[in-house]
């Protein structure tokens, strides 16, 4: 483990790859976000990393390497398997964890800062996103599937 001394602000690409990388070591065996990365989403590290590395190195260094839309993944994902507010929560404190444990400065700082936004944003619109009908949902931990006639209130 770094000390708080010889930790260092993240200041290029390779600091963005190494924090995606502590970040998802624990993500991918967290007891209560694992299986997402791992069973719904299964997730290719080597293909995931560059991406994703991208997309911080956007944020925090305006590289500009990063092109994609981050918000499609998790709405396919959350198709699957709803991502309640817990699950947010729990990938904050993991990317914390990972950013406090390798860096200190701004950009740190930054990038905890938008970790918070952007899961704030990402929940709140899939909050927002009904499911694809025909599609389960989980309501208060029970499985619920529509059947039936759409125009039908329950």
């Amino acid at each position: 483990m770094i000390t708080g001394t010889d930790r260092r602000d993240i200041e290029d690409r390779a600091d963005c790859e190494r924090l995606v990388r502590a970040f998802y070591s624990r993500a991918l065996v967290d007891p209560m976000i694992g299986w997402i990365f791992v069973d719904v989403a299964r997730l290719d590290l080597d293909e995931h990393v560059p991406v994703i590395a991208s997309f911080w190195e956007t944020l925090l260094l305006g590289a500009r390497s990063y092109s994609g839309g981050a918000f499609g993944p998790h709405a396919a994902i959350h198709a699957r398997a709803p991502l309640p507010a817990g699950h947010f929560e729990r990938r904050l404190v993991l990317w914390r964890a990972a950013v406090d444990e390798l860096f200190a400065g701004e950009r740190a700082e930054l990038a905890k800062t938008h970790a918070v936004r952007v899961g704030r944003a990402f929940h709140d619109r899939l909050q927002g996103a009904s499911p694809p009908a025909g599609r389960d949902t989980l309501v208060a931990g029970l499985a619920v599937t529509q059947h039936g006639r759409r125009d039908t209130v329950i």
